[in-house]
């Protein structure tokens, strides 16, 4: 039953996300799409939306945020040449957490060619959200892999956006800070990033309150640090009183919802103690705005309870009702015992105090009030011009929305799929230890985040005086 208030929804989903593999033991698990995509089909919630796949992100499309240098590792990176490209794996951080596996780059595409696609479907004007839950992948650097991500889709999303739209919003419900997108908006009033994430000894360390945006982004970007065992009622406390002000005072022509699901009670890597129901209560905030939403997924490792929360936030933005129980699908003996579609709440301690929610929302609020209504950057609106989208003619797409939004599989389908054994791996028993940026110390993540900007620095140079010599050759 639909709810009044209908918005119009596209959803994009490549079916080959789930295919891909990180490494025997790791916690991102791309798998979790396929879950995800299953229960939404099961809940005959296609029929109410624009279900696309998205055409893969070009080399060009991803440069346009990371650096020519890493994304030419990236397409050439594979597990048979680790050991002839040792150097270059240190360099751009592409170990341990962020392991070398196969079709690395074409799940980089996959990715930000779903974050893109929808932005420009949002530029155009054709849906009020859109959807990408294999987006969100936060961490990621100019030149570098962090915290599981490749390629920072969310930038090349805001990237989109910003052709069209003066101020764009970008709010993170991860438990983990946003620091991959703070970066690169850190100096600029067009881009605002707030992030309520889990802060202290914790992955990746960055995130003070008081780092508040350089220059002209001064102000411009929120940091609301908080502590072990948040639950439903004091982020909903702190979400709403924030994101009402910033919505009042910066006025964005458009939100991006990094929508991490490793906030919810029982996340393998989290220690916060959200439901499903209070987590998908951001989406229904913005909702009330009525601004485009681009709508993306991100962390979540208990990768049951992601698929229940991305599939009950697809609901969310189509207002759609749907039952508790979880109808049958390919997937379903995972979400036993109570095949339910909501999670309860754990009896673990909320560490933060009245007085801590009420501290931070005053200083806060300090920060927004020197906001001033209209930015600094002068703004032209640019013709939405993703290239991608081009390349698939109408009666392509048409083809694509028929042969990939029906929840019917056939035969070959299913011969194709190459599911790898462990992607079910969800118990406490798998050694998290192994993956040292998952606890990192704090001073040691300051240190090496030092020698790293040292280093990014100088590739920088070197790169544009390759370019400056490469121009001057040319001419």
């Amino acid at each position: 039953m639909l709810t009044n208030g209908k918005r119009r929804v596209s959803y994009y989903y490549d079916p080959d996300v789930g295919n891909y593999y990180y490494s025997q033991g790791h916690p991102m698990k791309p798998h979790r799409m396929r879950m995800t995509h299953a229960l939404i089909a099961a809940y005959g919630m296609f029929k109410h939306m624009a279900v696309q796949r998205p055409p893969r992100a070009s080399e060009k499309d991803i440069t346009r945020f990371h650096s020519d240098s890493y994304i030419n590792f990236l397409k050439s990176a594979s597990p048979e040449k680790v050991w002839d490209m040792n150097s270059s794996i240190r360099k751009f951080n592409v170990c341990e957490d962020c392991p070398v596996f196969d079709g690395l780059w074409e799940f980089c595409q996959i990715s930000a060619g779903g974050s893109l696609a929808a932005a420009s479907e949002l530029n155009s004007g054709r849906a009020d959200i859109a959807i990408n839950w294999s987006g969100g992948l936060h961490h990621a650097k100019m030149s570098e892999a962090s915290g599981f991500c490749y390629v920072n889709d969310c930038v090349l999303g805001i990237l989109e956006l910003l052709k069209c739209h003066t101020r764009v919003l970008y709010a993170d419900i991860d438990i983990h800070h946003g620091d991959g997108v703070e970066e690169a908006f850190y100096t600029t009033d067009r881009v605002m990033t707030c992030s309520f994430h889990k802060f202290g000894d914790y992955f990746p360390g960055t995130g003070d309150i008081g780092d508040i945006g350089y220059g002209p982004g001064k102000y411009y970007s929120l940091n609301i640090p908080l502590y072990d065992g948040m639950d439903d009622e004091s982020h909903r406390e702190i979400f709403d009183a924030v994101m009402t002000k910033v919505m009042e005072w910066y006025q964005p022509g458009a939100v991006v919802l990094q929508g991490g699901a490793d906030s919810l009670s029982g996340d393998r890597l989290g220690c916060f103690n959200l439901t499903i129901a209070g987590h998908s209560h951001c989406i229904d905030f913005f909702k009330k705005y009525n601004v485009p939403i681009l709508m993306l997924g991100g962390g979540g490792y208990t990768i049951r309870n992601v698929a229940r929360c991305w599939a009950y936030e697809t609901s969310r933005a189509l207002n759609l009702e749907i039952q508790e129980d979880i109808p049958y699908n390919e997937y379903l003996e995972y979400y036993g015992p109570e095949f339910r579609i909501q999670i309860h709440p754990s009896n673990m301690e909320n560490r933060n105090t009245r007085e801590y929610i009420e501290n931070i929302k005053a200083r806060t609020f300090e920060i927004l009030r020197h906001l001033t209504p209209v930015p600094s950057v002068p703004f032209q609106e640019t013709p939405n011009s993703y290239k991608g989208l081009e390349r698939l003619h109408e009666k392509e797409l048409d083809e694509e929305e028929t042969k990939y939004a029906d929840i019917r599989e056939t035969v070959r389908q299913k011969e194709r799929r190459t599911e790898h054994p462990c992607e079910f791996e969800d118990s406490d028993e798998e050694d998290l230890g192994a993956l040292p940026s998952i606890r990192k110390n704090r001073r040691l993540v300051e240190r090496e985040t030092q020698v790293m900007e040292k280093d990014r620095t100088e590739r920088e140079i070197e790169q544009s005086h390759s370019k400056m010599e490469a121009k001057s050759l040319a001419e």
